[in-house]
């Protein structure tokens, strides 16, 4: 199983960052063909107190590389590339793994 995670840093605007990403980027991920889970985590502030180095938490999980590119590669995949640009005031950092 292969797992895409992406880390929001904290947004400039939390209510409208969590307005679009829920509303209108969430849906776009969970229409992915292929997609076997998706989980959205907002993070809470650390034990003293201070906010999180990230906001938002986003775990797309595929049942392999080749899933994940079918789906990034579809119609549907556009609209979710196209959709991120409304995300890029927040930046964020993806990576790859491969779930035993």
């Amino acid at each position: 199983m292969i797992k895409l995670t992406v880390l929001y840093e904290q947004p400039a605007d939390t209510d409208a960052f969590d307005k679009h990403y829920l509303q209108t980027h969430t849906p776009l991920v969970r229409a992915l063909p292929g997609l076997d889970r998706f989980e959205v985590a907002l993070t809470l502030p650390d034990a003293d107190g201070a906010p999180a180095p990230y906001h938002l938490i986003a775990e797309l999980y595929f049942p392999d590389a080749q899933a994940m590119q079918t789906a990034m590669a579809s119609p549907q995949g556009a609209a979710l590339a196209a959709d991120v640009p409304n995300l890029t005031s927040t930046k964020s950092v993806s990576m790859l793994s491969e779930v035993s």
